[in-house]
C-alpha cells in the first residue's frame, strides 16, 4: 500500500476547465486516461477554491473557455488555452463563425500559452481543424484534437513559442446578429445555420408575425437548403 500511495504522489497532476457538455465528454472519454492524476473543474469559482499551491498542477488545460481567468492564477501556472484560429491571426471572440462567415473551410487550432492580453501568449502547437458541419460537430472535432494536443504537450513539454505576424481581431458576436438578414445564397445562409448550431449558442432566427422561427441541422441540398425550425411566440422569447 506504501508504494502504490508513493506512485501516485509520483505522478504529476493536470487540471482541466471546461463549461460546455463537449468539453466533460472528451475530458471523461479520452484526457482523464492519459497519465498523470486528472481533475476537472467546472467553474472559475470552483477553480478558485483549490489550494493550487498545494495541488500543484503542472498545466491547467481551459477547453472552449471564454471567460475572464484572473490574473493571479495566469501568472502563477501554464494555464494553456486552445484557440480556433492561426494566431495571430483571428485573436478575439466568436472564431468558428468569424471564420466561416469569412469563408474559410478550415483553420488551425492552436494551443496557447494564457497570458493577460486574450489570446496573445506564445503558442505550443498548433493542428489543422477542419470547418465542415454544424458548430457542434466542429466543437467535438476540435475537442478531440485539443485531447490529442494535450497528450503530445504533457509527453514532449514542448517550449511555447512567441507569435508572428500582423494581428487580425475577431469581434465577439452577440445574440442578436444571428438573425438572418441580408443573405444572398443558399451557401450563405447554410453556412449562417451551422457556424450557430449547437447547444448553447444563439440559433440562426428570423422573427415575422409574432413569432420567432429558428433554424438547426441544415443540409444543404441541389437548389434547397432543409432544415429543422422551432417556432416560438416572439413575447416569449426576448431579442
Amino acid at each position: 500500500m506504501g508504494s502504490n500511495r508513493r506512485g501516485r504522489m509520483d505522478q504529476k497532476t493536470y487540471l482541466v476547465v471546461g463549461n460546455k457538455p463537449w468539453s466533460y465528454r472528451i475530458f471523461s472519454e479520452k484526457i482523464c486516461n492519459l497519465p498523470g492524476q486528472w481533475r476537472y473543474i467546472s467553474s472559475i469559482e470552483e477553480l478558485e477554491t483549490i489550494p493550487l499551491q498545494e495541488v500543484s498542477p503542472e498545466y491547467v488545460f481551459f477547453l472552449h473557455w471564454s471567460r475572464k481567468v484572473p490574473q493571479a492564477i495566469i501568472n502563477r501556472f501554464n494555464c494553456v488555452c486552445f484557440h480556433m484560429t492561426d494566431v495571430p491571426y483571428g485573436r478575439g471572440g466568436s472564431p468558428l463563425q468569424n471564420l466561416i462567415l469569412r469563408g474559410h473551410r478550415e483553420t488551425k487550432l492552436s494551443a496557447l500559452r494564457m497570458v493577460a492580453e486574450f489570446d496573445a501568449g506564445p503558442v505550443y502547437l498548433k493542428e489543422v481543424l477542419s470547418l465542415d458541419g454544424s458548430a457542434e460537430e466542429i466543437l467535438m472535432r476540435a475537442m478531440q484534437q485539443a485531447a490529442h494536443m494535450i497528450e503530445a504537450i504533457i509527453k514532449d513539454q514542448p517550449q511555447p513559442v512567441p507569435q508572428e505576424g500582423p494581428v487580425t481581431l475577431f469581434k465577439r458576436r452577440t445574440p442578436a446578429e444571428s438573425e438572418l438578414r441580408a443573405i444572398t445564397s443558399l451557401t450563405a445562409l447554410h453556412d449562417f445555420i451551422r457556424m450557430l448550431d449547437a447547444d448553447g449558442y444563439p440559433a440562426a432566427f428570423l422573427v415575422q408575425d409574432g413569432f420567432r422561427y429558428e433554424f438547426h441541422r441544415a443540409v444543404l441540398c441541389s437548389g434547397h437548403i432543409e432544415a429543422q425550425v422551432v417556432i416560438k411566440p416572439l413575447e416569449s422569447h426576448s431579442l
